[in-house]
């Protein structure tokens, strides 16, 4: 079951407009990086301040039923809210690949698991590379796999 409370849409209006299409056509349309055409997925995480759930659109990076959310946020000095979000609450994020979203469990990664995502972020999505090298920060990445019931 998706994460329930009070949503609270994101201040930047593409990621906004982004969301609400997805999710109004069950992931139909708006399922992509709007000027590259890469498919994207909406994470929905829990506020680490607020406590209201907040939804991103972030590169699709999937093996095996797993997903990957990375932290680039274009390679900015700084980590994007949502993996504050993630490291209070990694039990509260539901993954939207599609019209039907699941529940599941986050826990960022490192060592050799890390560099084993990282290079499967990088074939989907190969500006993650160049993002990485306009920041000093170590671009946090983590993996999403479903809940058990």
């Amino acid at each position: 079951m998706p994460l329930e409370g009070k949503y609270e849409p994101s201040p930047q209006k593409w990621v906004r407009d982004q969301v609400e299409l997805y999710e109004r056509t069950g992931g139909r349309e708006g399922n992509t990086l709007l000027d590259r055409g890469l498919p994207v997925v909406i994470f929905s995480t829990r506020g680490a301040k607020s406590g209201n759930v907040r939804k991103q659109p972030l590169m699709r990076v999937e093996h095996a039923g797993a997903y990957l959310m990375v932290g680039s946020q274009g390679g900015a000095p700084t980590d994007p809210a949502w993996v504050a979000n993630l490291r209070a609450a990694p039990d509260q994020v539901t993954v939207q690949d599609g019209p039907e979203p699941w529940d599941g469990v986050a826990r960022e990664l490192e060592g050799p698991e890390r560099e084993e995502w990282w290079d499967r972020a990088v074939a989907a999505f190969p500006d993650y590379a160049d993002y990485q090298t306009r920041t000093e920060r170590r671009i946090p990445i983590f993996l999403v796999e479903r809940r058990s019931a």
